[in-house]
């Protein structure tokens, strides 16, 4: 049940993200969330699939993740502002592809989940993440939080990754865990999930003009 309800999730946030091609002033980055999450959208809906059919979907995500990680470097390389920072993002975008490559090719196999790339996709967006803050946080200027998608598609970042790092930089050791283990695990990784796209629902939304009705 789960699952289906984070693909809903999901698609929410998809419909959500058609409002920032209504405006003409929105950042290229949240329009391209619309391509991004539709891309999702397929791959969790072709994972479901691959369940009910009792087949294995870790080729799909492990393909799926390399794409994802190199989406949020080009989300974070457009919303931080720092010049040498935005230099190094688009520098760590290309590593990170070659990094992946070669722990597929010699130590974790395609058909295994590769703990080690994501580990430290996790901590790249982490990182990249906390600098973002760091850089709101000196601003001169007085800044409405609620109002600013960047915060929220950050915010979502950073508790999402923050949390699953532990759990998925672990997992190819916990092969063997309990059944009641692993649907824990499984439970957590929703929620947090629900989390994550609801952040982006809220940075597609925020910047909405709400009506005040006069009497």
């Amino acid at each position: 049940m789960l699952p289906y309800f984070t693909a809903i999730i999901i698609a929410i946030s998809f419909l959500a993200s058609l409002v920032a091609w209504s405006k003409p002033r929105a950042e290229p980055y949240l329009r391209s969330f619309t391509i991004f999450l539709f891309l999702t959208l397929a791959v969790e809906s072709m994972g479901l699939f691959f369940i009910m059919e009792n087949k294995t979907n870790t080729i799909l995500y492990n393909i799926f993740s390399v794409i994802e990680f190199s989406f949020y470097f080009y989300v974070l390389h457009e919303i931080i502002h720092h010049k040498n920072a935005k230099k190094l993002i688009g520098q760590v975008m290309w590593i990170y592809i070659v990094l992946v490559i070669l722990n597929n090719l010699f130590i974790q196999k395609i058909t295994s989940f590769p703990s080690i790339t994501y580990s430290i996709g996790c901590l790249l967006v982490i990182s990249f993440c906390i600098y973002y803050f760091l850089e709101l946080f000196q601003l001169s200027r007085a800044v409405n939080l609620i109002r600013q998608p960047a915060f929220w598609v950050c915010s979502g970042l950073l508790f999402f990754y923050a949390c699953s790092f532990p759990i998925f930089g672990l997992l190819n050791f916990l092969k063997n865990m309990p059944r009641a283990t692993a649907q824990n695990f499984l439970i957590i990784i929703a929620f947090l999930n629900i989390f994550l796209y609801s952040s982006f629902t809220i940075a597609f939304l925020c910047r909405l003009k709400t009506r005040k009705s006069t009497s």
